[in-house]
C-alpha cells in the first residue's frame, strides 16, 4: 500500500498518555475524523482528559473555528481505555508518556505483545532517541518517532523521526498522516535535538554567552532579539517559559550527545540557577520575576536631552538619518571636530575598530549595523569618554528609535545571536540532518522566527554571516565561532544557502 493510502486509510489511533502532549495529539486526531482510543497508566486521568478536550472543542465552536455539529461528532470518536495494554485492532499507537528511556521502552515491549502486527508503532519524543526506544521490540521496524510540539493544536509543525531500523515506507505514511491533521510535517534523522531542539540552541546558547561575558543584561538582550531581530521571544523569555529544568537538562543532551562540540557548549549560568530553583514563569522568578504570572520587566532609562553635540559615522544611511531628526553632522572620509564619532563594523568591537582606523578612541562608540527603525544598539569600550556616550545616545534617540546601550564587544549583540541561529542551521544542512526546506520550515513553525535560518543568512548576505563568525573567532578564540563548511562554500561560490548544490548522485 502507497503511504497516502495508508494515511487516509487510518480509522482509529491509540495514544497512550493523557497529559497535555497526549490530550493535544488525541483532540486534533479525533478532530480529523480518526477514532481515538485514550489511555493512561492512571484510568482517572482519562476521564480528565476527555473532559478537557470536550471543553476544548467547545470553545472552537464557540469561536466559529467548527460547527457544533463538528465539535460533537469529534467528541464521540473519543473513546476512554482502563488498560494502554488491552487488545486493540487500531492502526497506530502513539506513545506520549514521561521522557524517561526505560519507562518507554517497557511499554512498547508490552504493546508489541498485545497489537497485531499490522499496528504501527510512533512516539512522541522529544529527546531520547528512536533507535534506543526500539531496542525493546522484537520488530523495531514497527517504530517511528512523530514529534508533536505544545500546545500541540497550534504549534502545526510535527517533526517524523525514522530510527536505524524503521521500516523504509513507515516515515512516508506517517508524513501522509501528519498532514492529514492539519499539520506541518518535517523529516527529521534520528540525532541528539533532532531538527527544532538543535537547531534552538544557536539562540539560547550564544545569548547565555553573551550574559557570561557581561555584556548585556537579559532585558537588553531580550529586547534586542524582539525589535531588531523580529523573534517573538527573547532567548531569556523563551527559557523562561520553557523551565530551565527542561532547557538546561536538553541543552547538556544535546552537547554531550555530539560529543562536545563547542558550538552547541551549555553555560554554568544555567546550570547554577537550575540548582537554585529559578526555573522560570513556573517558580515564579527566573530571569525575571513573575507576579501572577505577569513578567515583571525592569523600564528602559529614559535618554538624555540632545546637546547638539556634532557627529561622523561610517556609515552614510546613519548618518542621514540622524541629519534628518536635526543632530548636527560631520560629513567626509574621516572625523575632524566631530565630537561624536559613531562606527558600524561587521563581527569586530568598536573598540578595535578604532584602533584599526587610528579613530581618537575616547570619542568612539559602536553602532550595531544591525540596527533597524526599532531600536538601535549603542555600545561604549573602556575607553570612551562617559559624556561622549551620553551626548551619542541623545543624539541616536533624536531619530525616534529606542537605544539601547550595552559593553563593547566583538560581534555586539544582534550580529552574534544572528550569526549563531545561522550558522548552526548551516552545520545541520552540512551534516544532512534535514534538507534546507525542513531546516526553514521547521524553524519558522516551531521557535517562531520571522523567517527560517538559512533563508535568513541568505537575506543578510552568506558573506556578511562569515566575516562576522571569523572576526568572532578571530577576536576570542573560541571555536564555538567556527563557520560551517556549508557556509563558506556557498559564500565562496556565490551559492544560496539554502542550495545544495550539486551533489555525487547528481553525476553517478
Amino acid at each position: 500500500m502507497l503511504p497516502g493510502e495508508w494515511a487516509e486509510r487510518v480509522k482509529s489511533v491509540r495514544v497512550i498518555g493523557t497529559g497535555v502532549m497526549g490530550r493535544g495529539i488525541a483532540q486534533i486526531c479525533a478532530a480529523a475524523g480518526i477514532t481515538v482510543e485514550l489511555a493512561d497508566a492512571r484510568p482517572e486521568a482519562v476521564e480528565t482528559a476527555l473532559a478537557e478536550i470536550g471543553r476544548m472543542y467547545d470553545k472552537l465552536a464557540g469561536k466559529g473555528r467548527m460547527s457544533a455539529e463538528e465539535a460533537a461528532s469529534a467528541t464521540s470518536r473519543l473513546v476512554p481505555l482502563a488498560d494502554p495494554l488491552s487488545a486493540t485492532d487500531c492502526d497506530l499507537v502513539v506513545e506520549a508518556v514521561r521522557e524517561d528511556l526505560g519507562t518507554k521502552r517497557e511499554l512498547f515491549a508490552a504493546l508489541e505483545r498485545s497489537c497485531p502486527q499490522h499496528t504501527a508503532f510512533a512516539t512522541n519524543t522529544s529527546s531520547l532517541q528512536v533507535t534506543s526506544i526500539a531496542t525493546a521490540l522484537q520488530d523495531p521496524t514497527r517504530l517511528a518517532g512523530l514529534h508533536f510540539f505544545n500546545p500541540v493544536p497550534l504549534m502545526r509543525l510535527v517533526e517524523v523521526i525514522p530510527g536505524a531500523r524503521t521500516a523504509a515506507d513507515l516515515p512516508d505514511a506517517l508524513t501522509e498522516l501528519v498532514r492529514r491533521l492539519g499539520h506541518t510535517p518535517v523529516r527529521a534523522t534520528d540525532t541528539p535535538g533532532f531538527l527544532v531542539n538543535h537547531a534552538g540552541r544557536g539562540l539560547v546558547t550564544e545569548a547565555l554567552q553573551v550574559l557570561a561575558e557581561d555584556l548585556a543584561t537579559p532585558e537588553d538582550v531580550d529586547r534586542i532579539a524582539r525589535d531588531v531581530l523580529g523573534l517573538k521571544m527573547g532567548p531569556f523569555e523563551l527559557m523562561d517559559l520553557t523551565g530551565l529544568d527542561v532547557t538546561h537538562p536538553a541543552m547538556e543532551s544535546i552537547f554531550t550527545g555530539y560529543y562536545g562540540d563547542p558550538r552547541l557548549r551549555p553555560s554554568p549560568i544555567t546550570r547554577a540557577r537550575l540548582e537554585a530553583g529559578l526555573l522560570g514563569r513556573k517558580t515564579g522568578e527566573g530571569f525575571y520575576r513573575y507576579e501572577d504570572g505577569v513578567k515583571q520587566e525592569r523600564p528602559e532609562a529614559v535618554a538624555p536631552e540632545a546637546t547638539g553635540a556634532t557627529v561622523w559615522a561610517d556609515d552614510t544611511a546613519l548618518l542621514e538619518s540622524l541629519a534628518e531628526a536635526g543632530v548636527p553632522v560631520e560629513r567626509g572620509d574621516e572625523p575632524s571636530s566631530a565630537e561624536i564619532v559613531l562606527v558600524t563594523p561587521d563581527g569586530h568591537s568598536a573598540a578595535s575598530a578604532a584602533l584599526s582606523a587610528r579613530l581618537p578612541a575616547e570619542r568612539v562608540c559602536g553602532v550595531d549595523p544591525l540596527s533597524n527603525a526599532t531600536r538601535c544598539t549603542l555600545t561604549v569600550h573602556p575607553a570612551t569618554d562617559p559624556d561622549v556616550a551620553r551626548a551619542a545616545w541623545a543624539a541616536l534617540a533624536a531619530t525616534g528609535r529606542a537605544v539601547t546601550i550595552v559593553r563593547d564587544g566583538p560581534g555586539m549583540i544582534a550580529q552574534r545571536l544572528l550569526a549563531a541561529i545561522v550558522n548552526t542551521s548551516c552545520f545541520i544542512a552540512e551534516q544532512r540532518l534535514a534538507t534546507p526546506g525542513d531546516i526553514d520550515t521547521a524553524v519558522r513553525l516551531a521557535l517562531g522566527y520571522p523567517r527560517g535560518p538559512l533563508e535568513w543568512g541568505q537575506q543578510v548576505g552568506a558573506r556578511r554571516v562569515l566575516t562576522i563568525l571569523r572576526a568572532l573567532h578571530s577576536a576570542t578564540g573560541d571555536p564555538r565561532y567556527r563557520p560551517s563548511r556549508w557556509l563558506v562554500e556557498r559564500a565562496d561560490l556565490g551559492l544560496a544557502l539554502d542550495e545544495i548544490g550539486t551533489a555525487v548522485a547528481d553525476v553517478r
